[in-house]
């Protein structure tokens, strides 16, 4: 068994690198894939393999261009045959699987070379392949004869999904509903623990580093960080690890319950609200165009509902990296802006193409005239490709402002906002009215909506049971009374008053704590503060949406999304172990040291510390956009923060894996 060398780069580009080596068969090779040669002489043709894992992996780091110019002519699912049909016999050509080493793969690729479908084979596993596992292939592979068509196996340690530089996800779905659920077994989640444990190992062995490992005691986080921190120690001795001790980050390992707020709360940044209102999953955003009323006027044909999809590469795409995380009203006027500025640079190149003898003009303007030609040729494509993207975001803009406009999103915002940050403690009876009148106003929001809402409450304050059941209570007549009228069904309500149950009870064992988030911060990342109404306007106007109705409704609304936030529960206890803070985390955390046996006694190192210049942040349980974005508080020149976690959720998705606890 053969392990793939380490490069120093940032996550996503250390990955890229990992997957290029792979596809080039040749785990040696340091050849760059961002270089874009459309040369294929180092790259044989090949066939790609991959399972379900395999595929989510790949898929935000290679598209089909990508892979053809690594030599890949056919790709394949390992799994093929389940739906009856079998993968065809290509026999003159090699192939690289690449999935995880699991009993049910093995005998598939097992299959495969008895069958003699290839050449000869290339086994990358996702993770390390178990010496049991291990030794029932080899079985297989003598039984058969087929040892010869093996060309290597390699355990690639790729076990993640890197969807931006400082951006990953074990892709492990329910994964809150997995560590919590009443019947857990002690195998099943020491299981789980494993599972985590050989993902963080994965990334943690891509970008060849040797972590410091920081924890709360007790519970998940804790049997983690003990787990991983044995298993880079006897890799580190091992002789054959590619960490360098030369570089230190720090890992903070936390578990969702400790902030059960910031998955479930409305969100006001361009890229969170994506994730929020609209379909969005592995950087691709799915959403439907609905037809207005004059189109349907002039062709039923053209004013059917088309759905859109576009892939999303928030480190390739210059508008989107620089305003996902921003106030949402201020990535609106940026995109109109911006395609204004666009719009008007292609006018004058394409004013400068105009030939000069239909201009009248004499020899010297001609041959400046051909210069600017030669000039405008050049620069064109550009203009054209920054138009093209900035135009796809005008469409998603719309999209969520559709969203945000018939939900009536920035109440829910303000109000959570407000309960989040305490503004009511003094006074639950006042909080409890504020949210019983948007609950029983069936113009505000989705059953989905109100569920979130009163869920905050649960969590934000120290209101008694006795005010929960009411707004529940409130909910569950609004649904009955509003059933016929699309305000939701009571099938929902039933299913999300179950997640609120839980919390209740999550609450009531003191599982949980009330959350108060500090240190407000301006949320604006340009200077002019928020933007106009009249600038909100113009740019509906030139998305050519209606100007009236809900969407005026929403222009006048959604400036309140430009304001403050506060830094979360995990943003706070990054912050604290970065500054080393007494009487706080770094005081209480566990400190474990791969190259120090057992455990370290924080007091003792008083004074002596590096600072910290690189932390990775990983949430047990799910973690969500809004967090991410939130760790951007505290990230600078001087420490750069990578997030992850066991899934990255949605506030709908966390809203049922919450119900099904119940």
């Amino acid at each position: 068994i053969t392990r793939a060398k380490m490069t120093k780069s940032s996550l996503k580009d250390a990955q890229l690198q990992a997957l290029h080596r792979m596809l080039t068969l040749d785990n040696g090779n340091k050849g760059d894939l961002m270089s874009s040669g459309s040369s294929f002489s180092n790259n044989q043709w090949k066939i790609f393999i991959y399972d379900t894992p395999g595929r989510a992996i790949i898929s935000p780091q290679m598209s089909v261009t990508k892979l053809r110019r690594q030599g890949v002519t056919l790709h394949l699912p390992l799994d093929a045959g389940k739906d009856g049909s079998e993968r065809e016999r290509i026999d003159d050509v090699p192939a690289v699987y690449f999935c995880k080493p699991t009993r049910e793969n093995l005998t598939i690729i097992a299959k495969d070379l008895e069958k003699s479908l290839y050449a000869r084979v290339y086994l990358n596993f996702l993770t390390k392949l178990q010496r049991a596992e291990m030794e029932m292939f080899a079985k297989l592979a003598v039984q058969t004869n087929t040892l010869n068509k093996i060309a290597s196996v390699t355990d690639q340690y790729l076990d993640y999904v890197c969807l931006e530089n400082q951006l990953f996800t074990l892709n492990k779905p329910q994964s809150y509903v997995q560590y919590n659920q009443p019947n857990q077994t002690d195998a099943s989640m020491e299981a789980a623990m494993d599972d985590i444990c050989y993902g963080l190992f994965s990334v943690i062995c891509t970008l060849g580093v040797l972590p410091i490992i920081r924890c709360a005691r007790g519970g998940a986080p804790e049997m983690v960080a003990r787990k991983l921190n044995r298993m880079i120690a006897e890799q580190a001795a091992s002789g054959t690890s590619k960490m360098s001790s030369l570089s230190r980050p720090l890992l903070v390992i936390m578990d969702r319950n400790s902030d059960l707020v910031t998955p479930l709360q409305h969100n006001a940044t361009y890229q969170a609200l994506v994730d929020d209102v609209l379909q969005h999953a592995s950087n691709r955003v799915n959403f439907v165009v609905k037809a207005d009323k004059d189109s349907e006027s002039k062709s039923r044909k053209s004013a059917a509902s088309q759905k859109k999809t576009y892939d999303l590469d928030a480190d390739g795409d210059p508008f989107y990296s620089k305003y996902k995380f921003a106030p949402f009203p201020e990535a609106i006027e940026s995109n109109g802006s911006e395609l204004a500025d666009v719009t008007e640079k292609e006018k004058e190149v394409r004013s400068k193409t105009i030939s000069p003898s239909d201009s009248g003009v004499g020899a010297y303007e001609e041959s400046s005239a051909a210069t600017d030609l030669a000039s405008a040729v050049e620069s064109l494509p550009a203009l054209l490709e920054r138009k093209k993207q900035l135009e796809v975001h005008t469409s998603i803009l719309q999209a969520v402002m559709n969203e945000v406009a018939a939900r009536d999103i920035p109440v829910f915002y303000e109000l959570e906002n407000a309960f989040a940050t305490g503004t009511y403690k003094n006074d639950m009876a006042k909080g409890k009215k504020a949210v019983l009148d948007i609950v029983s106003d069936p113009s505000k929001g989705n059953i989905e909506d109100k569920l979130r809402l009163i869920a905050v409450f649960v969590l934000a304050t120290t209101a008694p049971s006795s005010h929960v059941d009411d707004l529940v209570g409130a909910l569950r007549s609004l649904g009955e009374a509003g059933e016929e009228k699309g305000v939701g069904s009571t099938g929902q309500i039933i299913a999300g008053t179950k997640a609120i149950d839980y919390l209740k009870k999550l609450r009531s064992m003191h599982m949980i704590s009330t959350v108060a988030f500090t240190d407000e911060q301006n949320l604006s990342s340009g200077s002019g503060g928020t933007p106009s109404l009249a600038t909100l306007g113009n740019f509906m106007a030139k998305a050519q949406t209606q100007a009236t109705g809900l969407l005026a409704k929403a222009t006048e609304r959604v400036g309140s999304l430009l304001g403050k936030t506060h830094k979360n529960q995990l943003t706070c206890v990054v912050e604290n172990l970065c500054e080393m803070k007494p009487n706080s985390e770094d005081e209480s955390y566990l400190y474990l040291d791969p190259k120090v046996k057992g455990d370290i006694d924080v007091s003792a190192l008083r004074g002596i510390r590096a600072p910290v210049r690189e932390v990775m942040a990983f949430m047990i349980g799910g973690g969500c956009y809004s967090e991410y974005q939130n760790l951007q508080l505290v990230s600078n020149s001087q420490l750069k923060i990578t997030y992850g976690s066991t899934e990255l959720v949605d506030p709908s998705i966390f809203l049922s894996q919450l119900a099904e606890c119940a």
